[in-house]
């Protein structure tokens, strides 16, 4: 069929869902009014590793308006099956925390106790009468400390004869701190039973993931189980997996007869979710004098718990971002007494690319060559981890655009050679890339007499704007305008879609939810050509566009009809349509986003204090189908790299794992007055070898490289190579 006339992809439109969120009519999890509905709250271990060998719950129980306090001396067991969609469940290997079921402390917070009260205040004013003995014993929580596992490897070619035989060689450690998500909604859950029915209110970036835990872990059936989560306020990775306090929800409304919300506080988040871990990354380079990387050798350690095994693909950008013949890679993790790590925006690429873009900027000073130029001297014809041809790589025209755009002539590449008074002025840049993930999503929608539709999936949209994107795939794919398409999403009800991360929801959901509403205007072109009172009678259907709501002959708007009357004429209340989307099977490209990031700094010469004055980055993100979110998106992530180069790190106690900063005063963000000019370009094009839809995510692309540039314009500003994120004051005094 002709293909549609395309007025809401591509155009800055506003959210459809921005006037439910600034008149707080948007709901949050928890923000539901559950009639009957109680509250809890858990008691966190204050040891961090050991065992429990009492719990005295009389004073809490004495508290007016306590109902129950759960521990492990009173609660069930819980089946705790394992989860059918392993790997996929984004469960990490090993045995997940099975709250309540014994009298280990794998790491300080774990929950160990629970109070269920008619108020909140009872419920608090219980937990806080809580007393938990322990054997207690010193926790391993320093990376520097553990003891490594078996690493994952990869090699080709011969790194140590590359290294040993480089006219340059580089090595180099770099470290980087944890990070916690800190998104601005707490996690929060609201539980109510049915019989044998589980209903859950919950923060989630994945619905069927959630549902699917909680039916192994209470051994119910999967459709026993429905989670809900129209509105998500932000989530970076920390909504990717059902965490213990969900169950705790749950297994508290179960034993008490109610509707139970638990809201974890600011400071259980830092131990009640996961968290970005520390790595350390220390890379070998070697090249010859004209900066051809010849070898790299990469260890690379990162912390997880004891109880789960946590990886994410850290490894990639230092198999494939440059052409380099000889490479050895291992990366171990290392078990600690912490709870488990989850992914955080721009998942092990942030990391990777921090590491290899500073051993770049590095290399370039070595040589005396242009950070730049040195960068596409090393430009890969196709990628050289796997052989693959790439589906689209215009990182070339990311350095090109970046550095006219940006200014980047005017660099002076003398480190400690610029001044503005007091300010040391530096200029840096670093690239980025992020694999584009795509995977089965399914949807539904129907066509109702009245012109308007409906789209169902249960994706999840914490922030990026699924809401929004999604009715602009559709009401392109319909012909209809904006307000006659409503999106419905977050509820386990609707179609399965993948977790709402990795950037691949629009790849995923939006190629299913084109594909549903192709066919139900191919239903609707075909019902008019077949109907002897249509003014589209014996036209081809491949001829008919629809335009307004209204079917038409390409070329001739005149002759033609709206869905409403041939709806209504043929006696049809709606059409209905199913579509399940798959991503073809085996590999025959390496598809991935790509940016060059450019930023100036400015640095304090006594203080040592580093401001962001301003900053560029270039997209290779394939289609965009609405640039206001990507604005969004891409400046978000500009200040999402800013907090990781300059100030966020999570600070434990390492004699009993408390986490020092579990909170919001001393875990330092970034604040309006952090923030420079952030400016993002797109590379105008698609990637239909990606998707249907041409494109290649870029959520997570827009924080890979924003570290490292910082980090490089820093080096460009003061001479002093800073190797350790955050970078802080002390570090260049």
């Amino acid at each position: 069929m002709s293909p549609q006339p395309q007025a809401a992809v591509g155009a800055p439109l506003s959210r459809v869902d921005g006037r439910l969120k600034v008149t707080g009519e948007a709901q949050y999890a928890a923000e539901f009014d559950v009639e009957g509905m109680v509250h809890a709250v858990i008691v966190d271990a204050s040891v961090g590793r050991g065992r429990i060998t009492s719990v005295d719950t009389g004073d809490a129980e004495a508290v007016p308006g306590v109902l129950r306090v759960i521990h492990h001396g009173n609660a069930p067991t819980l089946p705790y099956r394992d989860n059918p969609m392993s790997p996929t469940s984004n469960n990490p290997p090993g045995r997940r925390l099975r709250v309540f079921q014994d009298d280990r402390v794998l790491f300080h917070g774990q929950p160990v106790a629970v109070v269920v009260a008619t108020t909140l205040e009872s419920a608090q004013h219980g937990a806080s009468l809580v007393k938990v003995e322990y054997d207690a014993e010193r926790p391993t929580t320093d990376l520097a400390e553990g003891e490594p596992g078996v690493p994952d490897t990869y090699t080709r070619g011969d790194a140590a004869a590359g290294l040993r035989d480089a006219d340059v060689r580089l090595d180099a450690t770099y470290r980087l701190a944890r990070e916690h998500h800190n998104p601005m909604e707490p996690h929060a859950t609201i539980a109510r039973w049915d019989g044998n029915r589980l209903t859950l209110w919950d923060k989630t970036q994945w619905v069927l993931g959630t549902q699917t835990e909680l039916s192994t872990v209470f051994g119910v059936p999967l459709d026993s189980v429905r989670i809900i989560n129209p509105f998500v306020g932000g989530g970076f990775g920390s909504g990717l997996r059902g965490w213990p306090h969900t169950v705790v929800a749950a297994l508290a409304a179960r034993e008490t007869g109610r509707p139970v919300k638990l809201v974890l506080t600011r400071k259980q988040m830092y131990f009640g979710t996961g968290f970005r871990p520390a790595y350390e990354y220390r890379m070998r380079v070697g090249s010859d004098r004209r900066g051809r990387l010849v070898a790299t050798d990469q260890v690379i350690d990162s912390e997880t718990s004891s109880y789960e095994t946590f990886t994410e693909a850290v490894m990639t950008p230092g198999q494939m971002l440059y052409s380099t013949p000889n490479v050895r890679q291992a990366y171990r993790t290392v078990p600690l007494d912490v709870n488990s790590p989850i992914w955080m925006r721009g998942p092990g690429a942030a990391t990777g690319v921090f590491a290899v873009e500073s051993a770049m900027d590095e290399l370039a000073h070595e040589l005396g060559i242009d950070p730049v130029e040195l960068r596409r001297r090393n430009e890969p014809a196709e990628d050289p981890s796997n052989n693959l041809p790439f589906s689209t790589r215009r990182l070339r025209e990311c350095y090109t655009v970046g550095a006219r755009e940006f200014g980047w002539d005017r660099r002076n590449p003398k480190p400690r050679s610029t001044r503005d008074g007091d300010w040391l002025i530096g200029l840096g840049m670093a690239s980025g890339v992020y694999h584009t993930a795509v995977a089965a999503a399914d949807s539904r929608g129907r066509l109702n007499a009245d012109g308007t539709a409906v789209i169902e999936s249960a994706t999840s949209d914490m922030g990026p704007g699924t809401y929004t994107s999604q009715t602009q795939v559709a009401a392109d794919a319909l012909g209809l305008a904006m307000r006659a398409v409503d999106y419905r999403l977050g509820d386990s009800r609707y179609p399965r879609t993948p977790p709402h991360g990795g950037s691949q929801t629009m790849a995923s959901v939006g190629s299913a939810t084109l594909d549903v509403c192709n066919k139900l205007r191919r239903q609707a072109i075909r019902l008019a050509v077949e109907d002897e009172k249509s003014p589209l009678h014996g036209v081809s259907a491949d001829d008919v566009v629809v335009q307004g709501g209204r079917l038409h002959v390409r070329g001739n708007p005149a002759r033609g009809e709206s869905y409403q009357r041939l709806l209504t004429r043929n006696d049809r209340t709606r059409l209905e349509a199913e579509a399940s989307f798959s991503p073809p099977g085996g590999e025959r490209f390496s598809i991935s986003g790509y940016s060059a990031t450019f930023t100036e700094v400015a640095v304090d010469a006594t203080l040592g204090l580093v401001r962001v004055r301003r900053m560029l980055s270039v997209y290779d993100a394939g289609r965009i189908i609405s640039p206001k979110l990507a604005d969004s998106q891409a400046i978000g992530g500009m200040v999402g790299g800013i907090g990781a180069a300059l100030l966020e790190h999570t600070v434990t106690d390492h004699r009993d794992g408390r986490i020092v900063n579990a909170n919001l005063a001393d875990y330092l963000i970034p604040v309006n007055a952090d923030i420079p000019d952030l400016r993002a370009i797109y590379l105008d094009g698609e990637d239909y070898d990606a998707d249907p839809l041409g494109v290649k995510g870029l959520a997570e692309l827009v924080i890979c490289g924003v570290a490292p540039a910082i980090a490089n314009a820093v080096f460009n500003a003061t001479g002093r190579r800073v190797r350790e994120l955050p970078i802080t004051a002390e570090a260049l005094l």
